[in-house]
């Protein structure tokens, strides 16, 4: 006997293999290619599926368990750190969207409630491909990708009110305040229900799940909590989405989070490629051919009103210009909850299949999702060429520009410049403190800003890709400039600006990934230092010390990998050798500083009885004691506690010198 929704089942996945696959090559995300597949496979296009109602319930499982998935993600501690960024950038991208959608809706004959609701429909963004792309590029921990992470969340959350309301605007409710304590009353009772799942049902439950070792029993037990849930919820009146964010919500202050997550993306992703298929599939594409004039003149006014008012809300927050244009490009789409709510206005009647609205909504959105990809690797493009005009000084550099310390940071020489303040930068400040180096700090987090400049600490706020914020800091007079954040393509546009005013600095890259090493030394970077082999360096250790290898070994090896690999990765480089870069094309040498230990046995000989040039195949260059620096010690001079010699050598003769400097 055939069966109708398995053949429409090998039909969707074997044409989205094709597609997916050419997308891949042309670097489109998968996302897109799901709604070209529904679109294709639709009854507006080929009309290869029949099965049309059973996708769409296979589609709902989908939005469930994508939502489950965003409830999980989604904790409190996550959103006390980007709370800022939550509640004014959200607040104020979706407010702003819904209000002017309102006015330029009732303009041309719609009336207010329903204009409301295509306000709502409007302003929600698309949180699974601006993730997924802000993802793929690295750039989650950016300023603009903090932002635009702020935006998605507040507009997830604010999507669970909308559905509330959308009864209201239908006019269906008669008693209005009847209708408002019924609605209060079930929004208390759901707070209520996942406070009391949180704290006592659902931990104890899955603690004795997970003592029974079983993984059949752990992911069944998380798929009936899930959609237990988001039944549950449908009794209220209230929508299966709603129930599948709430059920993960629970979850996420659990200690079973991670494994619930890796444990259920497997289907999410099956389950939710339905949902983008089934999306393509409402697409008319005759009523697309018919009125290609208009939807495009829409599209386009959603993508230009939705990014000026998210650069607005970023810029409200005091980012400078490359950031806000980042984030305003990022979030002008129309994301897939629209659709989740449009089946609420279209089941309260607001609106039908066969009008006009419905189909025009319908096109831009599946459109602008779809252009999403290609607008946001043009968003760096866009803002070099923004950066030209000639625009006031605090849209360019944002509001938010420290100045109390300006004079000092002017003063400076010599000085040390960190750009970013994470984990990395801060390591580098107390260590520079400690070494009595002087130092300046540029970062681009407000509250990171304030807070640490509160302290005490010579931090500035700004985009270092600037000449005016690199002039504060005075980067002309810097001897080391390290670009300390994970942004790769906003560490390109700094080093070509420090090295055009600092040639002379020794410039510091952190970045994720061996490949991105070439193309920043191109730049003008002197080391770039990728996570990626670090890592590799660290578990190397590990290995070893596991292993009952000794330390001093475990460091003389470290030594020789870390000169070894950097050397071949700079080998990547064509450039010619020139005199003030010769250090980083020695393989066989390196220079670096050595302290002498108060203990050490050296301590009162001189050079010349050392003679470390001949017994170790070391040469010292220089001495630094205290604040002053011996650059041409002679052989007389004696060796005393604490003083750091600057010496030349192969990176195994210079540790076996270093624990000689060291032991007794």
């Amino acid at each position: 006997m055939e069966t109708p929704l398995l053949k429409d089942i090998i039909i969707i996945f074997g044409l989205s293999i094709g597609v997916l696959f050419l997308f891949h090559r042309i670097w489109v995300p998968a996302i897109v290619g799901f709604l070209v597949t529904g679109i294709l496979v639709g009854p507006h296009g080929l009309g290869l599926i029949h099965a049309v109602h059973e996708v769409e319930g296979l589609a709902e499982v989908g939005v469930v368990l994508l939502l489950f998935i965003i409830g999980i993600e989604f904790s409190l501690k996550k959103f006390l750190q980007i709370k800022k960024l939550i509640l004014i950038g959200g607040s104020v991208q979706v407010v702003l969207t819904i209000s002017l959608i309102t006015f330029a809706a009732t303009q041309f004959g719609v009336s207010f409630e329903k204009a409301v609701f295509i306000g709502f429909l409007i302003s929600l963004s698309s949180t699974a491909i601006v993730f997924k792309i802000i993802q793929d590029k690295s750039e989650i921990d950016s300023p603009h990708g903090k932002i635009i992470l702020g935006i998605l969340i507040f507009q997830d959350i604010v999507f669970v009110p909308m559905i509330l309301v959308t009864p209201f605007l239908s006019g269906l409710e008669q008693n209005i305040w009847g209708s408002i304590l019924l609605l209060f009353a079930k929004g208390v009772g759901v707070i209520l229900f996942v406070i009391i799942g949180t704290k006592w049902v659902i931990p104890k439950l899955l603690y004795h799940i997970v003592k029974t070792r079983s993984r059949e029993l752990f992911m069944l037990s998380v798929f009936v909590i899930c959609f237990a849930i988001a039944w549950f919820t449908n009794l209220l009146g209230l929508s299966f989405a709603l129930g599948g964010f709430l059920a993960g919500l629970i979850i996420s202050e659990t200690e079973y989070n991670h494994q619930v997550i890796s444990n259920i993306l497997p289907f999410r992703d099956i389950f939710t490629s339905f949902f983008f298929i089934s999306i393509g599939m409402l697409l008319d594409v005759g009523f697309l051919v018919k009125e290609p004039a208009m939807i495009l003149l829409l599209t386009l006014s959603v993508l230009v009103i939705k990014s000026i008012i998210s650069f607005f809300a970023s810029q409200t927050m005091g980012f400078p210009l490359s950031v806000n244009v980042l984030v305003g490009l990022a979030v002008c789409q129309v994301g897939e909850f629209s659709f989740v709510l449009f089946e609420t206005g279209l089941k309260y009647k607001l609106f039908s299949t066969d009008d006009d609205i419905y189909h025009y909504i319908l096109s831009v959105t599946i459109l602008t999702m779809t252009i999403t990809p290609f607008i946001t690797n043009l968003a760096p493009g866009v803002s070099k060429l923004l950066l030209r005009l000639p625009l006031p000084k605090k849209v360019v550099h944002g509001w938010l520009s420290p100045s109390k310390e300006e004079e000092k940071a002017e003063s400076l020489k010599d000085h040390l410049i960190i750009i970013g303040f994470g984990v990395n930068g801060r390591n580098l400040a107390r260590a520079a403190k400690v070494a009595n180096i002087p130092y300046v700090i540029i970062d681009m987090n407000p509250e990171t800003v304030k807070k640490e400049g509160l302290k005490g600490e010579p931090i500035f706020f700004g985009d270092a890709s600037y000449d005016s914020i690199l002039e504060h800091v005075n980067c002309s007079s810097a001897k080391v400039v390290v670009v300390a954040i994970s942004d790769s393509v906003a560490s390109k546009r700094m080093i070509e600006t420090i090295r055009r005013l600092n040639p002379k600095a020794h410039i510091i890259v952190r970045t994720r990934f061996l490949h991105e090493m070439l193309p920043l030394y191109n730049l003008g970077a002197d080391d770039v230092i990728p996570q990626e082999y670090e890592t590799s360096v660290e578990i190397f250790a590990r290995v070893m010390a596991n292993y009952l290898i000794p330390k001093d070994e475990i460091e003389r090896l470290i030594t020789e990998v870390r000169a070894d690999g950097y050397e071949m990765l700079r080998s990547l480089s064509k450039e010619p050798i020139s005199l003030s870069n010769l250090k980083l094309h020695l393989s066989d040498v390196e220079i670096t500083a050595l302290r002498v230990g108060q203990e050490s046995f050296i301590v009162g000989q001189s050079l010349a009885q050392m003679d470390l040039r001949k017994k170790y195949g070391v040469t010292v260059l220089a001495i630094k004691r205290d604040s002053t620096i011996l650059s041409d010690p002679i052989r007389d001079t004696k060796l005393t506690t604490k003083d750091v010699l600057i010496v030349l050598g192969q990176p195994d003769k210079i540790a076996k010198l270093n624990l000689l400097l060291k032991n007794k």
